[in-house]
C-alpha cells in the first residue's frame, strides 16, 4: 500500500493504491489521519489504483470519516474500481460514505 497526498485550496487529497488489509488497515488510517490539517475543509480519498479493500480496511476509512464529521469536514471518495466498489456496496457503507466516479466530480461536489 502506498499513500500520496496533495492539498489544494483547503482540499486534502489522498491517492492509495495497492492493497488495504489486515496488515496495514492501521498504517492506512494513521497516514491519512497524520495529514490532515485543522484548516482542510474536506477530505478526498482516491482509490483509483487500490485493487483491493478488506474489513479492517473498511473499519480505517469510517473511523478517518468519523472524525472528519466531528470536525464539520466534508469527507468523499472517488474512482474506484467495480471490485472495490463493490466492496462499498455490499457493505452498506456506500449509503453512509459519499462515493464519486472521479475525482473531478467529487470536486465539484464542494461547491455544490
Amino acid at each position: 500500500m502506498e499513500v500520496r497526498t496533495e492539498r489544494n485550496d483547503g482540499v486534502l487529497s489522498a491517492h492509495v493504491s495497492g492493497r488495504v488489509d489486515s496488515t496495514n488497515a492501521r498504517e492506512f488510517e494513521e497516514a491519512i489521519r497524520s495529514v490532515i490539517e485543522d484548516n482542510d475543509r474536506a477530505v478526498i480519498i482516491d482509490f483509483e489504483k487500490l485493487v483491493y479493500i478488506s474489513s479492517a480496511g473498511l473499519r480505517a476509512v469510517l473511523m478517518t470519516a468519523k472524525n472528519l464529521w466531528q470536525r464539520d469536514a466534508a469527507f468523499a471518495l472517488c474512482s474506484m474500481s467495480e471490485i472495490v466498489r463493490e466492496v462499498f456496496e455490499v457493505s452498506g457503507f456506500d449509503k453512509i460514505i459519499t462515493i464519486h466516479s472521479s475525482k473531478d466530480e467529487a470536486l465539484a461536489s464542494l461547491n455544490d
